[in-house]
């Protein structure tokens, strides 16, 4: 698979943030699906915040033939699809509500959860922002999702290297093995827990789904 690369500023940057939205989009539709919800509020956190709150206003077309997202809109990107199981086709609910929490993954948190209307489900994305903090450090993000989901469901959407996002398995791949994780842990509810829906491969332009949905 292609390896990851330096973060650049242009094409290349782009390319990424294409790549998280061709990962991103089935993770939070399966969120929604898993919970019935017709509608959603995006938290992005992490630098990558901004780009991954636009999920849903960007066309994806994977090799395999299955497109995703908007085919009118003017951003459309591409990805791979590894293995033998399809991208669901399940599309996102209406998004109510969009938040950033770019500088600190637990600053600001609080209130952006806050802010997503009662009958929406709350949606907290992060691609590769856990592991520039300390590990007590991404407890602490995870103990904050939590205490928020005492009141309703929160859902997290990650996708990160394998063993960085807290309570997500690692399907008994090797920290810093080339690839990421494609987590879904849901907070509250009648079915909390985690679990690893797929593998994701240079930043996110490859991506293998692992569950039925």
């Amino acid at each position: 698979m292609p390896g990851t690369g330096a973060r650049g500023v242009d094409a290349e940057g782009r390319d990424r943030e294409a790549g998280c939205c061709a990962v991103l989009y089935p993770a939070v539709a399966e969120a929604a699906g898993r919970v019935g919800a017709t509608a959603i509020g995006l938290i992005g956190v992490g630098r990558s915040a901004g780009p991954n709150l636009a999920v849903d206003r960007v066309g994806i077309t994977y090799d395999d033939g299955r497109s995703l997202g908007d085919p009118s809109a003017p951003e459309q990107h591409t990805a791979a699809v590894v293995g033998d199981r399809p991208i669901p086709a399940r599309p996102l609910p209406d998004v109510v509500t969009r938040a950033a929490v770019e500088h600190d993954p637990i600053a600001g948190l609080s209130d952006a959860l806050a802010a997503v209307p009662a009958d929406a489900l709350r949606v907290v994305m992060t691609t590769w922002a856990l592991s520039r903090l300390r590990p007590e450090k991404r407890l602490r993000f995870v103990d904050r999702l939590e205490d928020a989901a005492v009141a309703r469901v929160v859902a997290w959407v990650s996708v990160e290297g394998v063993g960085v996002a807290p309570g997500v398995p690692t399907l008994g791949d090797r920290p810093a093995s080339g690839h990421s994780i494609v987590g879904l842990t849901l907070f509250g509810g009648p079915a909390p827990g985690s679990e690893a829906l797929g593998r994701c491969w240079s930043r996110g332009r490859w991506l293998s789904w692992l569950v039925d949905s």
